[in-house]
């Protein structure tokens, strides 16, 4: 399950970490700093997320 979370977390990152980002940019936020921390914060939820798609998939 550790090999399909890896794989997934790719994707699932890039999606919330962009998501992340497209929500501070239309916020009005055009700063390095907020759009850092967006594509941080995504990357980090990402994480649990793939987790549990894995273990939802593996069953």
């Amino acid at each position: 399950m550790l090999r399909l979370a890896a794989i997934l977390y790719c994707f699932v990152a890039a999606t919330l970490a962009g998501a992340g980002v497209i929500a501070v940019l239309s916020a009005g936020y055009t700063a390095a700093i907020p759009i850092l921390i967006a594509a941080g914060a995504g990357a980090l939820l990402a994480l649990p997320v793939s987790w549990m798609v894995a273990a939802r998939i593996s069953r």
